[in-house]
């Protein structure tokens, strides 16, 4: 067998903005999401957190893993990110999506360009955020 067989190669990669802590995805990104809610918005400091996903087993820290801290936001969601800059790096589900995780979008350090994008949770949006006519909506996650 060549080194290369059963070897299953980054498709994209990642990190925080100390760059400390870095990740890999071994498949392609299913889903991108801005999210509106108020938990997203305080997390990322802004109108909205742009997440992207993929299975749980297609994620991986490949370095600076010691230096992630987690914090439970609801009894459902868990969110992982960098002690030492503040960088989220993922959050993940004990519902309906366990077997997925979600990174932030603007940690990958591989050029992406998703194929579809959508806005969820606009109910609870930032007042001071206006939605452009004809961005794509869902209230449903």
């Amino acid at each position: 067998m060549k080194p290369e067989e059963g070897l299953t190669r980054p498709v994209h990669s990642g990190s925080c903005l100390c760059g400390q802590v870095r990740y890999e995805l071994t498949s392609d990104i299913k889903s991108t999401s801005h999210c509106h809610c108020s938990m997203c918005r305080k997390a990322h400091g802004a109108a909205f957190a742009t997440y992207a996903s993929v299975l749980k087993e297609a994620h991986s820290f490949t370095g600076g893993s010691q230096l992630l801290a987690s914090y439970a936001s609801s009894t459902e969601v868990t969110r992982t990110f960098c002690s030492v800059c503040g960088s989220p790096m993922l959050w993940h589900s004990k519902g309906e999506f366990a077997d997925w995780v979600s990174f932030p979008l603007a940690t990958l350090d591989t050029p992406y360009t998703p194929p579809k994008q959508r806005h969820i949770h606009l109910a609870s949006r930032a007042p001071w955020f206006q939605i452009e006519h004809g961005w794509p909506q869902s209230d449903a996650y």
